[in-house]
């Protein structure tokens, strides 16, 4: 009866210590300790900065190809062709001879060339001299000595020109008007203007600030071109919100310290200023009927006159971020306007999809806006407000607006999304008209790009990669998109050596069984199929924008969590940017979801793809600030399937954490979806582990709000840990004792083992 029993418990005594030896031990942690120093400098060919010749049409760049050794390449955009500037070795032995010093042929003593347009020919600055070396006859030729460099006479200039700089702005009091004889000033928050003729001139109040908590600011005064009227911003102060906290450990004293700041939390009452209008020779204020903006977000908005200063432009935000307005005030009426009226039930993101070019020349204006669901660009009417039309137009969205060729009549701008099969967070660069037509895409390759430009934009070097494809580097036509010729394909052999490995791009259904969910997948160098691995998630989660990685790196801090026996993935769910208007509203009053459905839905479907991904004791998860805000939420909220969580700085009640980037998401007023979703009052909900980090002086986010959500634990008789480490500011949690502990505490409560990290 007994024999089968110990049987089992010699065979789980013998297989234990051997499952247990393959994960978390103490080489696993060095392994992982080690991994960013053991995979750097092992990417070679990976970096092109080209340095253009004076006939815009030739370029010479410095590429390493082995640790700190170099070869010189020109490539020459007519011809499509790329070669060795010249054969190193040849030229160092030529060098060495010329100076009589030992030159090495990887390390040439010169980073610097200058391509010579007549003749097929280079120079260079070297060993005290100036080099001609003559690509055709491999001849070399001391030119001139080169001259010595004097760094003390050229630090001691520079400081001259900032001296003067800091002069010159010291001297200026107020805004000086276009024609150059009125200066507009503010005095005891009053706003004047006094002739420039000579100091005794006559000074004229133009406006009184009125109560005292209004004031107008030498900051924010806009003269019109025909130096006639000035806009003024006047300002109602906001409230005083400070946030104290003690030094506990002060390095220069024993007692500790008392900090306090200022900083505005969701709801408080801000600044806002209005534009006030005035004329200058009248002296009276021009009245503005401010109904289109009266309630405006505390950032000052920008004023721009028209050129025959009829008008001034400028554009409202309206508190709450549902209304974007451009506003058109009449100057001698003072009749406003709105241009354009933008307008959303959700939110309007005017911290990244914001942007505005009044064309005057042409009575026009281009605006980005997600009206049909997608980030684009639209063409205005200046005067009537009228849409002319849409520029872009797609299932893709407009990232960033690099160029606008008033002449041509083109936008030059970044995309996501405009390849349908590719990754639609990969960046792409393109060209279109402001009528919509001749959309050319400028970069093709299947990765996320970064270009630089030929001087004359007529050529682009255009570097792309993925997390699973290290950079390669193409010249390019930048009137067409054509390749020209490929310059560089990194090399990661020595990287692949290492035991190094590759990202895996994973895509899963969301929550709606149709959207595409995009993540990674990270592995153990020592990665076996055949065993089993705890899954960590990597979380951030901020509308802001997306953030699994799309470039290539040799090192991904989530590589080294994998390194102790883990998968480690990284996913972008709904809510988060960078997509459809509907994929981000998803976080709209909403921060507490945090994409968790498609989160679960995306790790289980990798989990049915790939058995060694084992979810039996739930997930793991991490992150700091927002992230630490969704780490916490998910053993609260989701306690089912994760059941791990490290949560470092988090904004725990988004009515802690500071106003701009709660109110833009969660909204305004302040309503009970705030209180719903915070993780102090879903405290009680914990049923898994939790370890909170967070650093005393935390000045991005209130360490308040990690405290409160302390005490409701402790008011729940909840289990969890706590570090509360002393000086420490915003993302201790990645300090080297932060980490520690976190990857300690995975150890423990995933793998079911006392982590051997010392």
């Amino acid at each position: 009866m007994h024999r089968p029993i110990r049987v089992i418990s010699l065979f789980l005594l013998t297989i234990l210590p051997a499952i247990a030896s393959a994960q978390g031990t103490q080489a696993d942690y060095d392994r992982a300790n080690s991994l960013r120093e053991s995979t750097r400098n092992t990417v070679f060919r990976r970096k092109v900065e080209p340095n253009w010749a004076a006939d815009g049409k030739r370029l010479w760049y410095r590429i390493e190809v082995a640790p700190s050794e170099f070869e010189f390449v020109i490539a020459d955009a007519d011809a499509g062709t790329r070669e060795l500037a010249f054969d190193s070795a040849e030229l160092a032995k030529k060098l060495a001879e010329a100076s009589k010093k030992t030159v090495d042929a990887g390390r040439l003593p010169f980073q610097r060339l200058t391509i010579i347009d007549k003749d097929n020919a280079v120079e260079f600055s070297a060993l005290s001299g100036i080099w001609k070396y003559d690509r055709s006859t491999n001849e070399l030729s001391r030119l001139r000595d080169a001259e010595p460099l004097n760094p003390k006479r050229d630090k001691k200039d520079a400081g001259r020109q900032r001296d003067s700089s800091r002069e010159n702005r010291a001297s200026q009091k107020g805004p000086k008007s276009p024609d150059g004889k009125w200066l507009a000033f503010e005095k005891d928050h009053d706003l004047y203007v006094k002739s420039t003729d000579s100091e005794e001139a006559e000074v004229l109040e133009l406006g009184k600030a009125g109560p005292d908590e209004d004031w107008y600011s030498d900051r924010h005064i806009s003269w019109s071109p025909d130096s006639k009227m000035v806009v003024a911003l006047r300002t109602r102060q906001g409230q005083q919100h400070d946030v104290s906290f003690v030094e506990s450990s002060p390095k220069d004293q024993l007692q500790p310290k008392l900090h306090t700041h200022q900083y505005l939390k969701p709801g408080d009452r801000i600044p806002q200023s209005i534009p006030h209008l005035f004329d200058v020779e009248s002296k009276q204020e021009i009245t503005v009927n401010n109904k289109l903006f009266a309630n405006p977000w505390m950032s000052a908005p920008h004023v721009e006159w028209s050129p025959d200063s009829s008008r001034f432009f400028f554009t409202y935000n309206q508190r709450g971020h549902q209304v974007l307005r451009v506003i058109s005030v009449d100057a001698a009426s003072g009749e406003s306007k709105a241009i354009i009226d933008e307008q959303s039930k959700t939110f309007i993101d005017y911290a990244y999809k914001q942007y505005l070019r009044i064309l005057h020349d042409t009575d026009e204006l281009i605006w980005m806006s997600e009206r049909d669901g997608w980030n684009h660009l639209y063409l205005y009417d200046l005067s009537t407000g009228e849409v002319k039309n849409q520029i872009t137009k797609g299932d893709w969205v407009v990232r960033k607006v690099e160029r606008v060729d008033v002449e041509k009549r083109q936008v030059w701008f970044q995309a996501s999304g405009i390849y349908e099969d590719q990754d639609p967070y990969y960046i792409h660069h393109c060209r279109v008209n402001f009528d919509g037509s001749g959309l050319t895409l400028l970069t093709d390759g299947d990765g996320t790009h970064s270009v630089s430009w030929s001087p004359d934009r007529n050529f682009l070097v255009d570097t792309y990669s993925r997390v699973d494809q290290p950079p390669i580097t193409e010249l390019r036509n930048a009137d067409t998109g054509t390749l020209i010729c490929e310059l560089e394909r990194a090399d990661w052999s020595q990287l692949l050596k290492t035991k190094w490995r590759i990202p895996e791009r994973f895509v899963a259904k969301g929550r709606d069984d149709t959207t595409d969910v995009y993540g990674v997948i990270y592995r153990p160098s020592n990665f076996d199929d055949s065993k089993k691995y705890p899954v960590i998630e990597k979380i951030y989660a901020g509308p802001h924008d997306s953030f699994v990685p799309k470039s290539f790196s040799e090192y991904f801090s989530a590589q080294a969590v994998a390194e102790l026996g883990f998968i480690v993935v990284q996913i972008d769910g709904m809510g988060t940017s960078n997509r459809s208007k509907a994929f981000h509203d998803v976080c709209a009053k909403n921060l507490g979801d945090s994409g968790f459905p498609d989160r679960i839905k995306w790790i289980k479907s990798a989990a049915e793809k790939y058995s060694f991904m084992d979810l039996s004791r739930g997930v793991g998860i991490y992150g700091g600030s927002a992230g630490g805000q969704s780490s916490t939420r998910a053993v609260l909220a989701f306690g089912d399937f994760y059941t791990v969580a490290v949560s470092d700085c988090g904004c725990h009640d988004n009515r802690m954490d500071k106003i701009w980037w709660n109110e833009l998401w969660m909204g305004w007023p302040i309503g009970p979806h705030y209180g719903e979703q915070s993780n102090v009052t879903n405290a009680h909900r914990l049923i898994g582990k939790l370890f909170l980090t967070v650093g005393e002086l935390d000045r991005n986010v209130d360490p308040a709000s990690t405290m409160q959500v302390v005490d409701a634990l402790i008011k729940s008789d909840k289990d969890f840990d706590l570090l509360v480490v002393p000086g420490g500011g915003h993302g201790i949690g990645e300090s080297a004792y932060g980490k520690r502990r976190r990857r300690d505490f995975f150890v423990r409560h995933l793998m079911g083992i006392e982590p051997r990290s010392r």
